[in-house]
């Protein structure tokens, strides 16, 4: 069995392997490129093979660079975690995490004890954002964004999708045949998003006319349906909550799914603290408030 090559060694192999530069690789590293370089020449002689290929602007892993690069990976974040885990400071480490507002108040919120329970040394801090600018202003750990999980130089995980269908306050729907509850008036929100009239399409039916008021947020909104102002197309998985609590009803099994979903988007990996990659994990097993809800 060959000998264990230095720990440095190893970094400067993982670092090299993503940044694909010695140069980049020094930065991180605090070494020169001579240095990085250096280093990589020690490990593939001990090894006995060559791991990169140099190019003109830059290295590219061999094949046996790149089937090496798994396990050297994994077994750095396992030390790192281990290290943390066992000789971190006792202090609460703060982790920051930007979401939509709404995300936070209906989805994250509602999960937070049991993260907390998991991880009590710490401390969760939530940006909450209102363009997508402010992502790049932040630069929070943790990300929560809408989209189709194409983010550059980060990894995205799937939360959950997007579906919409028709809610709204049971007390709206005294004294009315429930079968046209469409009659209501309906509330519906600002921007570029799909609407009533695409739910209509997919539910074969004739979408509400009139409109009650019109909303810029979807907490307002739900709050506005809660209290019988209307009836809101809603986010199922925004709207859960309210749903298990009984401040809504569903008024149709029919449902419209979106294109685009919610994901946790983090930096790539070996690029984070071993208790920011466990936060990650914990949000991203978070289980619906209560699955029947949803069809």
């Amino acid at each position: 069995m060959a000998s264990l090559p230095p720990l440095d060694w190893l970094r400067t192999f993982e670092t090299s392997a993503r940044h694909e530069n010695f140069t980049e690789a020094g930065l991180e590293l605090g070494l020169t490129q001579a240095a990085v370089s250096q280093q990589i020449r020690k490990l593939e002689a001990h090894l006995g093979v060559t791991l990169f290929h140099r190019l003109a602007r830059g290295v590219e892993l061999t094949a046996e660079g790149d089937a090496y690069l798994p396990s050297v990976r994994s077994s750095l974040h396992a030390l790192a975690r281990s290290t943390e885990d066992l000789f971190g400071k006792k202090g609460a480490k703060v982790i920051t995490i930007a979401c939509p507002a709404s995300i936070a108040s209906l989805w994250l919120v509602p999960r937070l004890s049991w993260i907390r329970e998991a991880r009590p040394n710490v401390t969760l801090s939530i940006a909450s954002i209102h363009r997508p600018a402010d992502y790049e202003a932040i630069n929070a750990d943790i990300e929560i964004r809408f989209g189709t999980g194409n983010w550059e130089g980060k990894i995205a995980t799937h939360l959950f999708s997007e579906v919409l269908s028709p809610i709204c306050a049971p007390h709206l729907l005294q004294g009315i045949d429930k079968n046209m509850w469409q009659n209501l008036p309906c509330i519906r929100l600002a921007g570029r998003r799909s609407g009533w009239s695409e739910w209509a399409i997919e539910a074969k039916i004739s979408p509400p006319r009139k409109t009650a008021i019109r909303f810029d947020s979807f907490i307002t909104a739900l709050d506005a349906a809660k209290a019988g102002v209307g009836v809101l197309l809603a986010s199922l998985p925004l709207s859960e909550g309210a749903l298990s609590r009984g401040d809504v009803v569903r008024l149709s099994p029919i449902e419209l799914a979106m294109p685009s979903g919610n994901w946790l988007v983090r930096k790539e990996a070996g690029q984070m603290r071993a208790d920011i990659e466990e936060v990650c994990r914990l949000i991203s097993h978070a289980v619906p408030l209560n699955s029947k809800l949803f069809g």
